[in-house]
């Protein structure tokens, strides 16, 4: 970790850029399918747990062993999340999750035959929040040595909550 960054930090700010931009690419390990992007559904009460609505038979729905990589709006944090899917169709967490947005994907509502929430118990993480100092761009704008102290900060985690 750079600049003595505290990681529950760096985690608290990956959940809040993720809320602000819920977009990952997820894909299965043991699978020589491409990671795809999907909208992450994020639950409170379950932060190192990552939601996703999907079809019967989308590509993670077989579940396994999964990596996933996040890049926030402004480019300024990236994730890489290490963990496991599998699917959860328990009715009282697709009725917590479910918002317009999903809707939209599956007109036939919460009912819809090929529906299926999937979830992504995160394991690990390595999280960068890339926000160099002002005094670090100043160093980069007219040639100067970038100093541990104007370095963005760097995590590894176990958990993101």
């Amino acid at each position: 970790m750079a600049n003595d960054a505290n990681p529950q930090e760096v985690a608290e700010k990956f959940l809040d850029k993720l809320k602000d931009s819920p977009f990952v690419m997820i894909g299965l390990t043991d699978s020589n399918d491409h990671s795809e992007p999907m909208t992450a559904q994020i639950d409170d009460d379950q932060p190192n747990t990552l939601f996703f609505f999907a079809g019967d038979d989308n590509r993670l729905a077989s579940g396994g062993d999964a990596m996933a990589q996040f890049a926030a709006k402004g480019h300024d944090f990236f994730a890489c999340l290490n963990g496991v899917v599998s699917t959860d169709n328990d009715r009282a967490q697709i009725d917590k999750l479910w918002n317009n947005h999903v809707e939209a994907w599956f007109p036939k509502g919460k009912d819809d035959p090929n529906l299926t929430l999937l979830r992504f118990d995160i394991e690990s993480a390595e999280l960068w929040e890339t926000d160099i100092s002002l005094a670090g761009r100043l160093k980069m704008l007219f040639g100067g040595t970038i100093q541990a102290k104007d370095m963005p900060d760097h995590a590894e985690v176990g958990s993101v909550a």
